[in-house]
């Protein structure tokens, strides 16, 4: 079944209902938005050259028309490869050249990167631009029939090798993960609207399946963003508010209320998720906006769908083990099963620690176009997600380390080895060594240890990553050493690193 149908049934069933909003204003009714989606499919199809199976990509910050491009995208058979907006060209031209994408959709503001990028080469369709307008009001075409195991997106996790992967995410994936919303997470009751704060490409545009399902609103901010004083206001305005948020927002909108004792009635449920949220920010949280909090733990690989802890298992206070349910991530969500093993992946006793492993519809089939990676990742029908934790008797799984290093710096997540093999391009920089620091605002940032000849300076560093990386992965901090500690096998230890920073800060 192609996901695309859950549009195509909503559109029929509620017509007349809002479906996208900017702001507090409605845009689209459902009908609106399913006519829009069916047109801009038929566009992609017979003026694109679009067949199922091809890829198309999204490179946009979150816009009402982000929306009708992913459904389109899908309706057409093709699958659909949102992008993170905030990539640098360079990194953009390689996901296009490795997913082969055959169109781009852009919003205005990224449409010069994308050209710099090559999308020109593969079809580049600007939002808003006449050709676009053409194509949403082009003559329709059904949904392309699709099998559950065909891959309808493709996700680029940051790669731990220098390269980012392809995840293949198949319509019975995304399917699995919007059954699991519903039965773990929460309900999606008459009313109800989804605000896109965070951005589209990821977590927060993958819940969107649910909100279609059940007719519910979908709200794009007037900044395209997160705003703290904006999503109160739309709370107010809009009313039945549900975000998915990182840790980072959630303490900055925390902060927001307390400071201005702001009305947090119109929120419903805050989804969190992205990286860990410590205790304190959660007991703040919880006392400032009240019981409207719900834990996700999840991976491209099996997106949002690995475990959940609830709005009812975080308010019972009571409970004798409530402190530490309170940072676990929860249990297995319905439709998977989640074990700790050791490094021949047997089962660890309760309480032991090793890798995190799961299994279900919603784990992705594999790489795109990677296999070896794929092996690596999946053994024996088991996804190896790299994180490292403990299940207690209750089934609720707390993790300790991720044992691939990567930084979740603000909900997006920076790959040490990516950084550094930029740094390491500076003639002057002999060894490199990246790590995470904890941060009140961002929950952790990227701290870089250089041993260097003389003469290197952090501007000099700062500008070599602007040249080849995203913004928001260069390093904040660079310590430069005089040499990486090492040991015996000759690799640097970065939890050794990780104590001098906690030192420094100690200190």
């Amino acid at each position: 079944m192609n996901i695309a149908h859950l549009l195509r049934r909503s559109a029929l069933l509620h017509a007349h209902q809002p479906a996208v909003l900017q702001g507090s204003d409605v845009l689209w009714s459902y009908g609106d938005l399913g006519a829009r989606a069916a047109a801009l499919a038929a566009y992609l199809h017979t003026q694109c050259g679009v067949a199922p199976g091809d890829r198309v990509a999204i490179y946009a910050a979150n816009a009402p028309e982000y929306l009708e491009a992913l459904h389109a995208i899908v309706w057409a058979g093709a699958v659909s490869l949102p992008v993170n907006y905030k990539l640098h060209a360079k990194e953009l031209a390689y996901v296009l050249a490795d997913s082969g994408a055959r169109v781009v959709l852009a919003s205005q503001a990224l449409a010069p990167a994308a050209r710099e990028a090559g999308a020109a080469d593969a079809g580049l369709l600007v939002f808003g631009s006449e050709a676009y307008r053409a194509a949403v009001t082009h003559a329709p075409m059904d949904v392309c029939d699709r099998a559950p195991e065909d891959v309808a997106s493709l996700f680029y996790t940051s790669g731990t090798t220098g390269r980012p992967k392809g995840v293949m995410q198949t319509h019975r994936n995304l399917l699995a993960m919007t059954a699991c919303y519903f039965t773990d997470v929460d309900d999606v009751l008459p009313g109800d609207a989804m605000v896109y704060a965070a951005p589209m490409s990821h977590g927060a545009g993958l819940y969107n399946y649910a909100q279609v399902l059940r007719g519910g609103r979908h709200v794009v901010p007037l900044s395209g963003g997160f705003e703290p004083a904006e999503l109160v206001q739309l709370a107010a305005s809009v009313g039945q508010l549900t975000l998915f948020a990182a840790p980072t927002m959630v303490h900055r909108l925390v902060d927001h209320v307390r400071a201005t004792g702001a009305d947090v009635s119109g929120f419903k449920t805050i989804v969190y998720g992205g990286g860990p949220m410590y205790a304190d920010d959660l007991r703040n949280a919880l006392a400032v906006i009240g019981n409207r909090f719900v834990q996700i733990y999840g991976q491209g690989e099996s997106p949002m769908t690995i475990t959940a802890l609830s709005r009812a298992q975080l308010a019972d206070r009571n409970h004798p083990r409530w402190a530490e349910r309170m940072v676990s991530v929860g249990v297995a969500q319905s439709m998977v099963e989640v074990r700790v093993v050791d490094a021949s992946g047997q089962p660890m006793p309760t309480g032991e620690t090793g890798e995190v492993v799961v299994r279900g519809d919603t784990v992705m089939p594999g790489y795109w176009n990677n296999p070896e990676a794929t092996a690596q990742t999946l053994r024996d029908g088991w996804l190896y997600t790299g994180d490292m934790g403990a299940l207690d008797a209750d089934g609720f799984l707390t993790l300790k380390d991720r044992s691939k290093d990567v930084i979740i710096s603000g909900g997006s997540n920076i790959y040490p080895r990516e950084v550094e093999e930029v740094l390491l391009l500076h003639p002057q920089v002999r060894e490199v060594a990246v790590v995470g620091q904890r941060d009140v605002e961002w929950g952790e940032v990227p701290v870089a240890f250089v041993v260097a000849e003389e003469g290197v300076s952090p501007d000099a560093l700062d500008a070599l990553c602007l040249a080849h990386i995203a913004r928001f992965k260069r390093p904040r901090l660079y310590r430069f050493v005089q040499a990486l500690p090492k040991n015996s096998y000759g690799k640097v230890p970065k939890t050794a690193l990780r104590e001098m920073l906690s030192a420094d800060r100690t200190g």
